[in-house]
């Protein structure tokens, strides 16, 4: 069981590694293809949903062909995708790939977060998020050195040969995840799947449900925005270069996963509530801080950001039942997050055709925005559930 959770743990670090070369390697990308650096919004939106998408077919696949062979393939195809993207001609065979990237990562995410949360003690899944931090914080790293030659397929190129390496962990541990699938087929998340599931209009009844999405909704488009956008802002309001830019955003990574490990010691104590609140605050501190004229005050304003950030989602998700009952968590939670999830990528699209056609001055006046309306239906969602 320990070797497995390890191999677990390695593969979740395979999911965060391609999520953030996209928003580093973007800069030099759109020149080396002649495209505008607008159509990065469409390109990413276009990948997540792909991501988002697939998340709704991966139960089927986990309990078709088993929780390993789904995860073993779905590395494997994202290790193929960051390959694929390194010698990509244009940025439409490059999006193509980006996509099996998109496919592999929905798949691994859902299969993932369900065995750990039938297997394992509930402290691991706060972990696994952690290491999903350790591959977003490392591959940006790793894509700094090639950036300085401004060798953006390089960089691709090297985290694919990481991802390949992961792949052939996962293969060889396939005999392990057999005892296990089965008893996931008679486990209580199965019963519950088996269960009739709330329709739309049901879920729209719902209490309070519209401010709670409105309210992740805003603040994935603040997580959306840095990902993608924060070294095309480093890079055209900052000055730096762009294999700068990166190790700077992979500070911010950094701070997500300080911000995440630090929760899960303070949730022992402290209600989700007040970790969403006290994540933001820090969060627009931080924001405050990237205003100051100064590369070093940017840097520690993100790092700030990514800790501040670290607890919101995992405390939004964990409150699902609370506020909308039990009895309700599965199907709300898919609602809330899938509805989240759209209008991040929607506002983070406006947030990039506008930044390229105005200035990337605006980034974190724009933060501090949407972090005020994510506290403001934050708490009448509190309001409208009574909590």
């Amino acid at each position: 069981m320990t070797i497995l959770l390890v191999v677990i743990y390695i593969t979740f670090i395979s999911l965060g590694l391609p999520d953030s070369l996209f928003g580093v390697a973007w800069p030099i990308a759109h020149i080396d293809f002649n495209v505008d650096e607008s159509f990065g919004s469409v390109y990413s939106v276009v990948v997540a949903m792909t991501s988002g998408g697939i998340s709704f077919f991966a139960g089927t696949l986990v309990r078709k062909f088993g929780t390993g062979k789904v995860t073993a393939i779905s590395v494997l195809l994202t290790a193929v995708g960051m390959l694929g993207i390194s010698f990509s001609p244009n940025v439409y065979i490059m999006m193509l790939f980006s996509i099996i990237c998109g496919f592999g990562a929905g798949a691994i995410d859902t299969g993932l977060n369900a065995f750990v949360s039938v297997n394992y003690k509930a402290i691991h899944m706060n972990w696994l998020h952690c290491f999903w931090g350790v591959g977003v914080t490392v591959s940006p790293l790793i894509m700094s050195y090639f950036l300085k030659n401004a060798d953006w397929r390089n960089g691709y190129r090297a985290v694919s040969y990481i991802q390949f390496g992961i792949t052939l962990v996962v293969f060889l541990s396939l005999f392990l995840w057999k005892k296990y699938d089965v008893k996931r087929n008679n486990s209580e998340l199965i019963k519950e799947e088996k269960k009739p599931k709330l329709k739309l209009s049901d879920v729209l009844k719902t209490k309070g449900i519209f401010c709670g999405i409105t309210s992740l909704g805003v603040y994935c488009a603040m997580e959306q925005i840095i990902s993608v956008w924060g070294a095309s802002y480093l890079v055209n309001h900052v000055a730096l270069t762009p294999a700068t830019a990166a190790q700077y955003v992979s500070g911010y990574f950094g701070g997500i996963i300080v911000g995440r490990f630090i929760s899960g010691i303070l949730s022992l104590k402290v209600s989700d509530n007040n970790m969403i609140r006290g994540g933001t605050a820090i969060s627009v501190i931080g924001m405050v801080t990237m205003i100051i004229p100064s590369s070093v005050a940017v840097l520690l304003g993100l790092i700030i950001i990514g800790i501040g950030f670290g607890p919101v989602f995992p405390s939004v998700i964990h409150l699902v039942s609370e506020r909308f009952g039990q009895d309700k968590t599965v199907d709300i939670s898919g609602f809330h997050m899938g509805g989240a999830y759209v209008i991040g990528y929607v506002l983070q699209l406006i947030f990039g055709f506008s930044a390229t056609m105005t200035t990337f001055e605006i980034v974190p006046y724009c933060l501090m925005g949407f972090a005020i309306v994510t506290i403001i239906f934050n708490e009448l969602t509190n309001i409208k559930v009574k909590i």
